[in-house]
């Protein structure tokens, strides 16, 4: 069972020692400046680490867009060892009863960026109902999921 953790003073070490697979170093951030910009977005974010049993196996930050309204699914990554065993599949969809429960603010919209070459997470967020708006920054995609 995935579990979603906020990061803590326990745990955030634990954050450092995530590792991308080769190659996808460009698809997202590593946790280290997600955390800094967690920090700084503080009062309307929560970075999570993602847990299998009482192994961290991955990173995602959930974070409140104040002027557009939406939540932003920031930074989601598997750990490289840990990949392929349906973790990020289950990360997302915590993460969206996570965002459904509105703990910054009210909206029913949920967006995210996904590398215009990583078409595995681009798969992963469509079979959850994200769909691509049209919208792209350099070599993201933007995606968004409206609740009904």
């Amino acid at each position: 069972m995935i579990e979603l953790k906020p990061i803590t003073e326990d745990n955030f070490i634990d954050t450092f020692n995530l590792k991308l697979a080769p190659g996808q170093e460009s698809f997202v951030s590593h946790p280290v400046r997600s955390l800094a910009q967690a920090y700084v977005y503080r009062d309307q974010c929560q970075p999570f680490g993602i847990y299998a049993g009482e192994k961290m196996v991955g990173y995602v930050m959930v974070i409140y867009d104040y002027d557009v309204p939406e939540y932003d699914i920031w930074h989601m990554m598997i750990d490289e060892g840990s990949q392929g065993h349906g973790y990020g599949s289950a990360a997302l969809d915590r993460v969206i009863e996570y965002i459904k429960t509105r703990p910054f603010g009210d909206t029913d919209r949920i967006a995210l960026t996904v590398n215009k070459d990583n078409p595995v997470a681009r798969k992963l967020y469509e079979s959850r109902g994200f769909e691509a708006t049209g919208a792209e920054d350099e070599d993201e995609i933007e995606m968004v999921l409206t609740e009904e």
